[in-house]
Order: C-alpha cells, then structure tokens, then sequence
C-alpha cells in the first residue's frame, strides 16, 4: 500500500487525504500549523511520498527537508516561484525526485497545451492583443496565481512583441499593453480558480478559459502525480505526467 505524508493540512491538504484516502492509500502523517513541531527527518521517512501544499513561505523549507530526507515530493504551493530552480538544483544534487505545478488539475494542464499552441498561431498576428484574467477565492494569499504566471510565461515566450507580464487593479479603466502583458487577479467568494486568456483585436476577440468546479480535480492530480514519482528520480512537471509535448 502507498504511504503519503502530506505537508500543509489545510483546504486543498484535506482534500487530498479524502481523495487518497478513497483509491486505499494510506496517509502516514499530516501536518499543519498546529503540528508543525512534529516535522523531523524519522517522521518524513514514514511515507514513501510527500504531497506540500503549505505557503509560499514554508514551500521552500519544506521541500528541501524532504528531499534531504530522501523523499520524493509533489508540491503544489505556489508564490515561491523564484526559489524554485534552487529547489531543483538541491533535487538533482541529492538524486531525489521533486515534481511541482503551478496547478495539478488535469484540465489546466490541457489549458496549458492549448494556450501555448494558441500563442504560437498568433506570434505573428500583432493586431491581437492578449490579457489574462484570474479569479479565485479571498484566502488564496498570491497574487497573480501560480497558474497565471505560467500562463504569462508560455505567451511571453511564444510572443517577441511581449517582454513582461503585469499585475493590473481589476478595477482600472484602461490597461496599457505596449510590450507588456495585463494580468488581473480577482479575490471573490469561495471561488476554486478560475482563468481566461483572451486575444482581442479591433474586429473581433478570441478566449480561452478553465473553470474549476471544486479542490477535487487539484487534489486527484497531486495524488496520480505521487503514484506516478514515487519509484523515480529527477525534476518533473505535469507534463512528464501526461506526457504533453
């Protein structure tokens, strides 16, 4: 039977002890803000797989814990973007095994896919202007979302004609879009995630968007991605996963 530790007990952390729980794996450890005393070397070493949805202050921390512990780990903690490639340095040093997405849902992923391709398309179309707009609920702490960055990257890195991406006021008029990408991050309800890509121009307008209906899809890809690492070694991303070119 797999055993999985999970870091960050909180909304999306019980949502994937209910999802793993159900497919018959058994969770080994949990911890949370009120039990963080207890995360020792002995106690990682008790799952075969971590899965860290913490914050973006912890993310880091926790992550080389576990790889010095020699335990594979999914994160899903986003916010501590520019930390990452050290993380996967140390991964690689120790031989360990880190998998992390911006969004561990199965459908995102296939976003991804299509927002990449669709930004190929319109690499030479400069009469189209692209924004992306993200809307979550009111606890999420970052802001842009980690999946609205790496939304931005892929056109940023497709599009010559964008340099930068920026976070605009949801509430502003008029974003200029001279070389640089508008994001808008909306905070509202209890709002799983959602995220529109659109392209517009003086005739017409061209959208992309992912709505999540509940934390269920997020936690059912970080438990397959905790299956799909456990036996391996190396840096991965959901792609690897889904085997999306």
């Amino acid at each position: 039977m797999l055993k999985i530790g999970i870091l960050g007990y909180g909304k999306m952390g019980k949502a994937i002890e209910d999802v793993a729980t159900k497919q018959g794996i058994e969770i080994v450890w949990r911890i949370g803000h009120s039990n963080m005393h207890e995360l020792t070397t002995d106690l990682l070493r008790k799952a075969d797989v971590a899965i860290e949805f913490s914050s973006p202050e912890a993310a880091f921390d926790h992550v080389l814990k576990c790889l010095e512990a020699g335990v594979p780990v999914v994160s899903g903690t986003t916010g501590w973007n520019d930390k990452l490639p050290e993380a996967q340095a140390y991964c690689q040093t120790k031989d360990g095994a880190l998998l992390w997405s911006s969004n561990f849902s199965i459908g995102v992923n296939v976003f991804f896919a299509v927002n990449r391709y669709l930004a190929k398309l319109m690499s030479d179309r400069p009469e189209y202007q692209p924004t992306i707009t993200e809307t979550h609920h009111i606890h999420k702490l970052d802001a842009p979302s980690g999946t609205a960055i790496t939304l931005a990257n892929e056109l940023i890195h497709q599009l010559p004609r964008i340099s930068s991406y920026q976070l605009f006021n949801p509430n502003a008029s008029e974003m200029s879009t001279g070389g640089v990408l508008p994001v808008t991050a909306i905070r509202s309800g209890e709002i799983p995630g959602t995220h529109l890509v659109q392209w517009h121009s003086d005739v017409d307008d061209i959208s992309i968007e992912h709505r999540a209906h509940s934390r269920a899809g997020f936690a059912w890809g970080a438990v397959a991605a905790a299956r799909w690492i456990v036996d391996k070694r190396g840096v991965y991303s959901m792609e690897d996963l889904l085997n999306i070119q």
